[in-house]
């Protein structure tokens, strides 16, 4: 993808975040070109233009040339492009009209965001990172090497409920009441994208993977309106994301 000539957007501005949700106190910031606010890059949808002006998500954020970014929820997206000010706002940010927004930019949007956090815990699963599997994990737990805990949104309470005392446990931290994440997707999606079978809860046993992990997580549960974590809220270093141990024991 590329953007018009000579043309240094707004949106895609260099700085100092203050307390993204998914990413360090460090990490630059990127404004809205809807809102205006800005916040950390790795809490923004960014949008690129392929080279016949069309309007595409860049759900990894890593299309080449400059993009516009937007740090609202699929209901507000679908407003804006039905208004028109989706279209005055990139018209702004490319200086140019000649762009092509899809009818179904937000349907599209939301299935990348969705593709690229599947994509994620496929890699991490290939790599050891990401284990599967109740009592695998509560055996990791227990022990403290479990850096992330997930749940798919349809896990019963029962099982998330022993694995989340399990993993307090391991971390030392027993009536804190951290628990793991929900994720905004089922045990079949999860099934299907991973390649194995009842995939209902999923632990990650490095903190870098968490970290790599949260950002796409983040992304897609803020665009579908879906909160990204149910843990407790303290989780120190790890850049302040619900649901992610600060150390490794």
């Amino acid at each position: 993808m590329r953007n018009p000539r000579n043309e240094p957007l707004g949106s895609d501005i260099t700085g100092t975040a203050h307390g993204g949700s998914n990413a360090p106190a460090n990490a630059p910031e990127r404004r809205c070109v809807l809102t205006g606010e800005s916040s950390a890059r790795g809490d923004l949808l960014r949008l690129a233009v392929s080279p016949d002006g069309l309007v595409l998500p860049d759900a990894h954020a890593k299309a080449p040339g400059r993009g516009a970014w937007i740090g609202v929820d699929k209901a507000a997206l679908a407003a804006a492009l039905a208004s028109g000010k989706l279209k005055g706002a990139l018209a702004r940010a490319f200086k140019t009209g000649a762009l092509t927004i899809p009818a179904d930019l937000p349907d599209r949007a939301e299935a990348a965001l969705r593709r690229a956090l599947l994509d994620r815990l496929g890699l991490e699963l290939r790599s050891g990172k990401l284990i599967l599997g109740s009592d695998r994990i509560a055996n990791e737990a227990r022990m403290g090497k479990v850096a992330a805990l997930y749940h798919a949104a349809d896990a019963s309470a029962d099982g998330a409920r022993k694995l989340d005392q399990a993993w307090r446990v391991g971390l030392g931290e027993e009536g804190t009441g951290r628990v793991g994440q929900r994720l905004p997707l089922d045990r079949d999606t999860l099934s299907v994208a991973l390649g194995r079978d009842n995939v209902v809860h999923l632990a990650l046993v490095d903190h870098a993977a968490a970290q790599r992990v949260a950002i796409p997580l983040g992304r897609f549960a803020t665009f579908i309106g879906a909160y990204s974590g149910t843990g407790d809220s303290a989780a120190g270093d790890a850049g302040n994301l619900p649901g992610i141990a600060a150390t490794m024991n």
